[in-house]
């Protein structure tokens, strides 16, 4: 068994050359919720020593509130800054030598494009646009996969290994309790069911089906690269390899 292991980068905090040790993929930010253009380069040169898939990170233009506030744009708009994003990233990992591999929203522009149709499809459209090559990576079952399958780009549905799950396969908003799983061990457990069972535990107790080929770390998080370390060392000891070669 193989998965894929993706961080979100370039986002301002000190440990991203250590994490990028320990992932397969990276989710760069692209300047609209966090980072610049020397940030986007670092994490580009870095990823490219150590190996890791580069991926862009686009958001919403909020960097006040780190890209979690709710909004409601026309779809030109969206469609431009997913673009501009997302080409500024492709265009700094070309001068260094490397190439962009994927696209991961960011925040609630990931949120809601799980679950609004139009949004989905025209972040879909966008990254088809820029390249056609480019992986989208989307909540696991979300809108946001069936809008980039339907438009014939390739996916790589997501779990959050420290975020806790509804009943209906969506992420707890992080304004309600349960949102984020405190527990390391608990949120190794409920990785190790996705991947092996293909189902996880809802913070109602009950279980439901989710199947990912990609887990992501929270980067930002207090524990962030104890956490990486123990779960890459619960992955081994399952004989679950992790790789960008899905």
């Amino acid at each position: 068994m193989k998965v894929d292991l993706n961080a979100d980068l370039g986002e301002g905090c000190g440990n991203d050359r250590a994490l990028l040790q320990l992932v397969s993929s990276a989710n760069i930010a692209c300047g609209f919720h966090a980072g610049d253009a020397q940030t986007m380069r670092q994490s580009v040169l870095w990823a490219l020593e150590f190996g890791v898939a580069i991926g862009a990170h686009p958001s919403f233009p909020d960097r006040e509130n780190f890209g979690r506030t709710r909004m409601t744009l026309p779809a030109e708009t969206v469609f431009a800054q997913m673009v501009y994003q997302i080409g500024a990233l492709q265009a700094i990992a070309h001068s260094a030598g490397g190439r962009l591999a994927h696209v991961k929203p960011h925040g609630m522009l990931y949120n809601q494009s799980a679950q609004e149709p139009e949004l989905a499809d025209v972040i879909a459209r966008a990254v088809k646009a820029v390249d056609p090559t480019l992986i989208l990576v989307g909540l696991a079952n979300s809108e946001s996969i069936r809008a980039a399958q339907a438009l014939g780009l390739a996916t790589r549905q997501e779990f959050f290994a420290d975020r806790g799950y509804q009943d209906d396969g969506s992420l707890v908003p992080r304004s309600q309790p349960g949102a984020l799983v405190e527990s390391d061990l608990q949120a190794i457990e409920q990785t190790l069911s996705m991947l092996q069972q293909g189902h996880i535990r809802s913070i109602s107790g009950k279980w439901v089906k989710v199947k990912a080929e990609t887990v992501c770390l929270h980067g930002d998080g207090a524990h962030a690269l104890a956490f990486a370390r123990q779960l890459r060392t619960a992955l081994a000891q399952q004989k679950i390899s992790v790789t960008n070669s899905m």
